[in-house]
Order: C-alpha cells, then sequence, then structure tokens
C-alpha cells in the first residue's frame, strides 16, 4: 500500500472517530461477505458502527488520543465499534453477538474507555454493567423515594401540631379554658 493511500485511510479513520470517546475492538474471525453485511445491519439498527481497520494504521490515527490503548496491543485486520447509547449498550449488544450461531467467531479482542484499555474479559463485566437508561431510572427512584419519605415526616409532623391547634381552638370555643387575659 502507497503512502498517500495510507495517509488517506488514516485521516479518514480519524475523521470518523472525532468526538468518539470509547470503542471496543472486535475481530470478525472468518465471516465471509454476507455475514459480515448481516452484522453491520444488525448494528446499524442499534446505531452501532463498524469499521474494518489495519491495526497498524489505527494505531497511527488514534495516537494521542484517549482511544489509543485499545490498539496497543494487537495485530493484523481488525474491526472498531462504537456507538448506541452508550459504551454500555454497545458493549451489551457485541457480546449477545459473539454468542450468536450466525456469527460463529465473531469476537470481542478488548478496546478503550475513559483512556484505559479494556481487555476481552473487561468487555464482559461493561456488558453487564446497567445501561445509561436503567441508571437513570435507579437515580430517579432512590430521589422520590427519599422526597416521599421526607414529604410523609414533614405531614406527619405537621399534621400533629395542626390537629393540636384545631383541638385548643375547639376547646376555646366550647369555653373551656376561657382564662384569655384582655389587654386594658
Amino acid at each position: 500500500m502507497s503512502k498517500p493511500v495510507k495517509n488517506m485511510l488514516i485521516d479518514d479513520l480519524r475523521t470518523r472517530l472525532r468526538g468518539v470517546e470509547e470503542v471496543i475492538v472486535v475481530s470478525l474471525g472468518r465471516l465471509d461477505a454476507q455475514k459480515t453485511t448481516a452484522l453491520r445491519q444488525t448494528l446499524r439498527k442499534k446505531r452501532i458502527q463498524l469499521q474494518l481497520v489495519k491495526n497498524s494504521l489505527a494505531r497511527i490515527a488514534t495516537a494521542d488520543t484517549p482511544l489509543a490503548p485499545a490498539f496497543a496491543s494487537g495485530e493484523g485486520m481488525l474491526a472498531v465499534a462504537w456507538g448506541g447509547e452508550d459504551v454500555v449498550d454497545l458493549a451489551k449488544e457485541l457480546d449477545r453477538i459473539t454468542g450468536l450461531k450466525d456469527f460463529e467467531g465473531f469476537e470481542c479482542r478488548g478496546g478503550a474507555l475513559d483512556g484505559s484499555r479494556l481487555g476481552p474479559d473487561d468487555v464482559k463485566l461493561v456488558a453487564k454493567w446497567p445501561s445509561r437508561a436503567e441508571q437513570l431510572s435507579l437515580l430517579s427512584g432512590q430521589i422520590s423515594s427519599l422526597a416521599g419519605i421526607l414529604a410523609g415526616q414533614i405531614t406527619s409532623a405537621g399534621g400533629t401540631l395542626a390537629g393540636q391547634v384545631k383541638s385548643r381552638i375547639e376547646d376555646l370555643e366550647k369555653g373551656e379554658g376561657a382564662e384569655v387575659t384582655t389587654a386594658p
């Protein structure tokens, strides 16, 4: 491959990965063209992009970026996957695909998350994390739970005080405790 072609490929990959914070590197194994196309279509439905790259060119394209650790070790042709709702969604979908018989040979090789390298086992761990939507659901449940407890405590104390005031007013209206003094 000539130097100008390599530079064009590197620039294209840099452009595609601009603004991307996390990637997962996968090996397509011995998937033929039809299965690779089906894989890309499956991933596209989840807004996940897959780019086949030569490891040495990817290493040059991601140098001095948080994605560089993903390509620190590896050889030959690999594919880079990025996108989805978040990195957890990406890892879950790729982990799910590794278990499908249609894509036998497809495997996660690692990746990069927050500038740190992920190994194949780390990708499986990330796939078990709650997704962004699940985390937001848990957080809102915890917040509303605390707000409910606080509101209950405020209204119970306020209800007791209101009951005592009402009782005292009723007593005063009946004439009990009429020792209210008037000022001259």
